[in-house]
């Protein structure tokens, strides 16, 4: 299995927006130089059945759309529709049409929804089915839709440049402002470390003065030892 030693996460509000620009970005990333074994988590080959209603054959035959909600929730939805009791425990009466029927879209047309008057009528009568595409898992990453994008370094290749040329390859195939890129993982904390390290020299120095300022009773003295910092570096 190869390993992939960093992670780039892409956050948005809009699903239909990272659906379409998740196989972008990816691509893009795959031609970068810096960059090896691009991969994403992003899966949309699962396959939907799609239904298009006709609202005007629907309301001329009396069926409203909360009629076909019930009917497909009861053959598909595993709905649960009473509860037996015994001495000992209580078992969930489950609704759906037999598992022979689940396996095939072309169930769909033996379908019949209950209209107004009491008649049966064929989902089929005012319904076009089509084959479609959609995502196996959405992932999230607080609360946004997110996509991760993972790669490996090139040889000499620092995750500094890479940041810089994963910004410019975004910058370069136009990523609208709905979506957004970090690093996440161990990118994520190497970002972190060098955000927070001039801090942490920061408070060394001080640490430090203190020190001598309390050794050599003066102000003046640590400073002057510390600024041989420089030329010892």
């Amino acid at each position: 299995m190869l390993f992939r030693s960093w992670q780039y996460t892409l956050q948005s509000d809009s699903l239909a927006d990272l659906r379409t620009w998740g196989p972008k970005i990816t691509e893009a990333l795959q031609h970068v130089p810096q960059l090896e074994d691009v991969n994403s988590d992003q899966q949309e080959k699962g396959l939907e059945t799609e239904l298009t209603f006709d609202r005007v054959t629907m309301a001329r035959l009396g069926i409203t759309t909360q009629q076909v909600d019930n009917t497909l929730n009861d053959a598909f939805g595993q709905r649960q529709v009473s509860t037996i009791y015994n001495a000992l425990n209580q078992y969930h009466v489950v609704m759906e049409v037999a598992p022979q029927y689940l396996q095939n879209p072309q169930t769909l047309r033996d379908i019949y929804v209950q209209n107004k008057s009491g008649n049966m009528v064929p989902l089929s009568a005012f319904a076009a089915f089509a084959q479609g595409s959609t995502p196996l898992a959405v992932n999230h990453q607080g609360q946004f839709a997110a996509i991760t994008v993972s790669f490996n370094l090139a040889d000499g290749v620092s995750i500094g440049q890479a940041s810089e040329a994963i910004e410019h390859a975004m910058a370069g195939i136009g990523v609208p402002a709905s979506i957004h890129g970090s690093f996440a993982g161990t990118a994520a904390t190497f970002e972190q470390n060098n955000n927070s390290q001039p801090w942490l020299i920061l408070a060394a120095l001080l640490a430090v003065y203190i020190v001598l300022g309390v050794l050599y009773e003066s102000y003046i003295h640590p400073l002057t030892i510390l600024s041989t910092l420089p030329s010892a570096g």
